[in-house]
């Protein structure tokens, strides 16, 4: 079964937090969510803790280390169809709450994980506009038309190349793209939105490199 932390205000330590976006009260009555964690049910909270992140936690710390590897992560998410997480969005949830790089992610980093990808959740929601479980070509681009990111067609394309998943259900050959690859396309396009925008010192919406300066900006995303 899937479920989500419940609804909280505090700032995220992710560097890419989910964009803002107007929701739609009651477009998904009783529906399930579009990927997150398993739960199963765990031992009594510590002092504190959140007795359903803490018992989350718990199933995800697969060897009682008291702290979630990559592994362990990506074998407890999944999306709405019941596959797991790639392991590319994997990585790059662990690097946003991997704040001490140790390569794995304690129960207060697990915490803002969970909220982190709870807020997606509503996000995917809002722009699966026909309750598919996935976000097809003409739904990312509203999503990223709301989040101040207009691409091209032929950009759009790409992107979508480049995230879908399988074809599947009535329109077989429609390429779509699934909750964890949603995220990760968003947070893509977010990073190098910025990074652009770092370099377009005079926002003329130009910028000039060589060679070794494009490859600084590669490397210096997150």
């Amino acid at each position: 079964m899937l479920s989500s932390a419940n609804s909280y205000s505090t700032q995220h330590p992710a560097s890419v937090p989910p964009p803002p976006y107007t929701p739609t009260p009651g477009r998904y009555p009783g529906a399930t969510p579009p990927g997150g964690f398993a739960i199963l049910q765990n031992p009594v909270p510590p002092p504190g803790a959140d007795p359903k992140l803490w018992s989350c936690f718990l199933t995800v710390d697969v060897d009682r280390s008291g702290s979630i590897s990559v592994h362990e992560l990506q074998g407890a998410l999944i999306n709405g169809d019941w596959t797991h997480f790639d392991f590319d969005t994997v990585m790059l949830l662990m690097s946003l709450f991997d704040t001490h790089r140790t390569g794995s992610i304690d129960f207060n980093g697990f915490t803002g994980l969970w909220r982190y990808i709870e807020d997606w959740q509503h996000v995917f929601r809002h722009f699966d506009r026909d309750r598919s479980g996935t976000i097809d070509s003409s739904e990312l681009q509203d999503a990223l038309n709301q989040f101040g990111m207009k691409l091209s067609e032929h950009l759009l394309s790409l992107l979508v190349a480049k995230f879908a998943s399988a074809p599947s259900g009535s329109e077989v050959g429609k390429p779509t793209i699934t909750f964890d690859r949603f995220m990760r396309a968003c947070v893509f396009v977010k990073q190098f939105n910025q990074g652009f925008e770092n370099l377009d010192t005079d926002k003329d919406g130009w910028v000039q490199l060589n060679y070794m300066q494009f490859l600084t900006f590669i490397f210096s995303l997150p």
